[in-house]
C-alpha cells in the first residue's frame, strides 16, 4: 500500500515526507496505522556513522495506533485494536524465553538494523528503490507501518492512543530501570543523573517504589523543576560543585542506587562514588567514551550493571504503566508535547537542543 513517512536519506540531510509503497503484512505481522509516535535520541543514531541504520531509513521507534490488517497466523491481535509498538526480539532465544527480551541474542540487528532480520520486505520509494523499514521491527514515523503482531500491546480503547507511544521504549526504559532491574523499595535512596524523558521516567518510577531519598541531576533548570514535581526530594546542577561531594552532602553514606542515563563518563564515575557500600549502579544507553573508574570503586561490594529498555517485558509492563498512569501516580503525558510528522525536522532541532522533553509526532495532523 502507498503511506507517507519522514525519509532520512543522509546523515546530514532533513527528513523529507515522501510517499512510499508498504509491503502487506507477512503471516506474523500486522498493519498499524499509526496515531502517534515519540522521537527518542537513539532515532539520532542513523546520523552518527556509527553502522546503525544506514540511510535511506525511515526510523521511529516509539508508535502507537489502530490495527487495520493482520497476517494469517496471527491470533493475539485483531482488526480495530489499538495498540502500542515496542522493540522487536525473537521470542525464541534463552532470553526471551526467560522474559528478558531486551536481551534477545538477535537485538542489535532486529533493533538497530534497520532492514531487520527476516527477510521481509522492505520499503520502497516512488522510483522503486528500496529504503530501510524495520527499525526497531517499526519504523513508526509513518502514516502506517507493518510489525511483528508479538512487539505489539494491545491497550483501551478509551486512553489517549496518540501520546501512548514514548511507553514503548522511553518511558519504559527509564522506569523498568527502577523497577525491573534496581528494585527499589521504600525508604530506600537514588541518585539519577540527567533528566530527559528516560530519567525523569525513572524519578517517577522511583516515588511509585516508595524511595525516600530521590536526587536528580542535570544541567537544565527547568527539567529540575519538574523532577521535582515529579517525585524528587532533593536536586543537583550540574557543573556547580564536585558531584560526588553534593550527593554525599545530601546522604552522607551514599545511595542505595545509582542511575544514569547521560552516558558521560565524568558524570557516571562521579555519581559511582556516591554509591553506598553494596549498592548498585545502573547504566542506560551508549557511553560517550571510556569510562575509568577508581582502583578501589568495586572492592566496597558495589556492582555496575548495564540496562537495555528497563529489561522490561512490554506486554506486561506497559499496562502496568499505564494503570499507574489512570490512578495519577505516573504523569509521564506532561514530558510530552505534540507535532505534526511534517514538522519533524522542527521537532528533532527542539529535542536536541533541550529545549523540549519529549516530542510525539502526529501523521495526518
Amino acid at each position: 500500500m502507498r503511506i507517507q513517512a519522514a525519509v532520512l536519506r543522509g546523515e546530514t540531510d532533513p527528513y523529507q515526507i515522501e510517499e512510499l509503497d508498504l509491503p502487506d503484512p507477512a503471516a506474523h505481522q500486522i498493519l498499524v496505522r499509526i496515531a502517534g509516535t515519540g522521537h527518542c535520541h537513539t532515532d539520532v543514531l542513523p546520523r552518527a556513522g556509527a553502522g546503525f541504520g544506514t540511510p535511506p531509513i525511515v526510523v521511529g521507534h516509539e508508535g502507537s495506533g489502530v490495527v487495520e490488517a493482520v497476517g494469517a497466523a496471527v491470533d493475539t491481535v485483531a482488526v480495530g485494536d489499538h495498540v502500542v509498538l515496542s522493540f522487536d526480539s525473537c521470542g525464541t532465544c534463552g532470553s526471551c524465553l526467560a522474559a528478558h527480551p531486551a536481551y534477545c541474542d538477535t537485538f542489535l540487528e532486529r533493533n538497530l538494523g534497520g532492514p531487520g532480520v527476516d527477510g521481509a520486505a522492505q520499503l520502497t520509494d516512488v522510483d522503486g528503490q528500496p529504503v530501510a523499514g524495520r527499525w526497531f521491527g517499526q519504523s513508526s514515523f509513518a502514516s502506517h507501518a507493518v510489525v511483528d503482531a508479538a512487539n505489539a500491546v494491545v491497550v483501551d480503547k478509551d486512553l489517549p492512543l496518540e501520546l501512548l507511544g514514548p511507553l514503548g521504549c522511553g518511558v519504559q526504559t527509564g522506569a523498568g530501570a527502577v523497577l525491573e532491574v534496581l528494585r527499589i523499595g521504600p525508604g530506600e535512596s537514588i541518585v539519577i543523573t540527567g533528566t530527559g524523558a528516560v530519567g525523569l521516567s525513572a524519578v517517577m518510577a522511583a516515588k511509585v517504589a516508595g524511595a525516600s531519598t530521590i536526587i536528580a541531576v542535570d544541567l537544565n533548570t527547568e527539567r529540575l523543576a519538574l523532577a521535582e514535581e515529579f517525585g524528587a526530594t532533593h536536586t543537583i546542577v550540574a557543573n556547580t560543585g564536585e558531584l560526588t561531594e553534593q550527593i554525599r552532602a545530601i546522604v552522607p553514606g551514599g545511595t542505595h542506587y545509582g542511575l544514569d542515563t547521560t552516558g558521560l563518563p565524568a558524570v557516571i564515575a562521579a555519581a559511582l562514588e556516591a554509591v553506598a557500600v553494596r549498592g548498585t549502579m545502573g547504566l542506560v544507553g551508549v557511553q560517550q567514551g571510556e569510562l575509568a573508574i577508581g582502583p578501589l570503586a568495586l572492592t566496597i561490594g558495589r556492582t555496575i550493571t548495564g540496562i537495555l529498555e528497563g529489561d522490561a517485558e512490554p506486554r506486561t509492563f506497559i499496562p502496568r504503566l499505564i494503570e499507574l498512569w489512570r490512578a495519577g501516580r505516573f504523569p509521564f503525558d506532561r514530558m510530552i508535547e505534540t507535532f505534526p510528522l511534517s514538522e519533524i525536522n522542527t521537532a528533532e532541532q527542539r529535542a536536541l537542543a533541550g529545549e523540549i522533553i519529549k516530542p510525539v509526532l502526529i501523521p495526518g495532523a
